[in-house]
């Protein structure tokens, strides 16, 4: 084999790798769906748990590796303030965050639109510029009706839905790998 060809080969995770990843998206979908509060808030906290040990590693790593230390001190800061709220205060925490995505998946969803309309018109045809109008109009109403509970329970169905979707692909593949 060719130093060219071996410089592309990618190295696969383990089948029973994406086989427990698959799992575990079916798990908290349905978890999402049948339990969806305590699920959230399961969640929330685990979160807060990742964002406070993610920014204690990034302010050690600032003393073994000294570029951009600046950076490292500002995001280690910042995961160790926000892990810490969220565990102090996991219920607001609950309803903050779900928000908040909702807020920026609509802020996603206008941007994409915009480059849709502007693909659109430079010849990317009729069908692109009629998902970009939907892409904008589906992500200014989100932006609106962020604060709505209605939409953070419609976007936990939602994210409930995806992960158990995605974990039965992620199933699928991981026998297809094994085999």
């Amino acid at each position: 084999m060719s130093t060219d060809a071996m410089a592309f080969e990618t190295r696969q995770s383990p089948w029973w790798l994406l086989l427990m990843g698959g799992i575990l998206n079916v798990i908290i979908g349905f978890l999402l769906l049948t339990v969806p509060v305590k699920t959230v808030l399961l969640l929330v906290l685990t979160l807060g748990i990742y964002w406070l040990v993610s920014g204690a590693f990034t302010l050690v790593s600032m003393f073994v590796d000294h570029t951009a230390w600046g950076w490292k001190l500002f995001v280690g800061l910042l995961g160790i303030l926000a892990g810490f709220l969220i565990l102090r205060h996991p219920l607001a925490g609950a309803i903050v965050i779900p928000q908040t995505i909702v807020l920026l998946v609509g802020i996603q969803g206008l941007i994409a639109g915009g480059v849709m309309l502007v693909m659109a018109f430079q010849g990317g045809g009729l069908g692109t510029g009629i998902l970009g109008a939907l892409s904008m109009l589906f992500g200014v109403i989100l932006m609106l009706n962020y604060w709505r509970p209605g939409m953070v329970v419609s976007m936990v169905w939602i994210t409930a839905i995806l992960a158990i979707a995605g974990g039965v692909v992620q199933i699928f593949q991981a026998f297809q790998q094994r085999d």
